[in-house]
């Protein structure tokens, strides 16, 4: 599945300046967490300090509610976790629960595993060593459980091998994170800061993992493995539970506002988190080119001409203008 919120290929094939377009590829939070004014200048001009990444992790293991026994370690973005776990992890073939985010198997080949793609992890291939699960999934929005997921560690551990659980939607239901099995089985869960606190840009995220993998993670990284703002910024907005918990409410009632305008407009909602919706439709494929000659940017898939995927409107204009759109086109 191709990137969203890079409007580069849509304004070379249909025009317009990055002003003009409605981008719904994303799903990042339209309504970012408001960086301070008055952001400390020692943030850009010093390398940040142990006490300042001693304090994001702090912020970070309370956010994520992440077990004594577990440890987390920050990174600049979940993107350079997922390209060096691969090179982290023992020699052997790994099983990727597909379809989904397609830069896990990308970065598993890269380093020279074989990828076993599976519809679910019922039957974990024999010969894979690790696997992998984004919980919920990208694009559709599975979730699986638990104790399965505890099931399929601890086949891996006996194997010598990983399971690694990104997270990266897992801010709107929080208590899906499997974050307490990283304390006895070999479980790498993944959290992306800038989705659910829409500062994409400022490159930041987490691993969390037993002591031993979180400590091969951290060396693998390196020192200053974050900016000094992504650092000051990430423990406050984390700090900010007050405008978690509106934000978390004013997501989930703006995913059902996508959903009507979708169904009204033929659509049936196929699954998707509360940052995005994915929706199904004969004619999607069409659908996504009319909306494109109308400056609105959604996700298509090369594995399915009936699916596209919907980011969340920033405001009501914005969603009376994509629910016109898709009247143009034919709903």
């Amino acid at each position: 599945m191709k990137h969203g919120g890079d409007l580069t290929e849509a304004m070379a094939r249909y025009g317009g300046s990055p002003q003009m377009w409605l981008d719904l590829s994303t799903g990042v939070n339209p309504w970012p967490w408001p960086i301070p004014r008055d952001l400390p200048g020692a943030a850009w001009q010093r390398l940040p300090s142990r006490a300042d990444e001693e304090a994001l992790i702090a912020a970070a293991r309370e956010a994520y509610a992440v077990p004594a026994g577990a440890e987390i370690v920050a990174a600049a973005g979940t993107q350079s976790l997922i390209q060096w776990l691969p090179q982290l992890a023992s020699a052997g073939a790994v099983a990727i629960v597909e379809p989904t985010y397609n830069e896990h198997a990308l970065a598993w080949r890269i380093a020279g595993h074989e990828v076993i793609a599976r519809a679910d992890l019922d039957d974990l291939p024999q010969a894979a060593r690790h696997a992998v699960v984004v919980n919920p999934n990208n694009p559709n929005g599975r979730v699986m459980s638990r104790a399965m997921l505890a099931r399929v560690a601890a086949q891996l551990q006996g194997r010598g091998g990983w399971l690694m659980v990104d997270e990266a939607f897992a801010d709107i239901e929080p208590d899906i994170s499997v974050a307490e099995l990283c304390v006895d089985l070999p479980v790498v869960v993944l959290r992306s800061f800038g989705k659910f606190y829409g500062l994409a840009g400022l490159r930041l995220g987490f691993a969390i993992a037993s002591p031993d993998i979180a400590r091969r993670i951290a060396l693998a990284l390196g020192p200053w493995a974050c900016s000094g703002p992504a650092v000051v910024i990430g423990a406050a907005a984390l700090r900010d539970r007050e405008w978690v918990g509106r934000t978390r409410l004013a997501i989930q009632q703006q995913a059902r506002k996508v959903d009507a305008v979708l169904e009204n407009a033929g659509f049936r909602i196929a699954g998707g988190t509360g940052l995005f919706r994915l929706a199904r439709r004969a004619d999607a494929g069409k659908v996504h080119a009319s909306l494109a000659t109308q400056h609105i940017w959604c996700r298509c898939f090369e594995w399915a001409d009936d699916l596209l995927r919907f980011g969340l409107p920033p405001d009501d204009r914005a969603l009376e203008r994509f629910a016109a759109a898709l009247a143009s086109a034919g709903a």
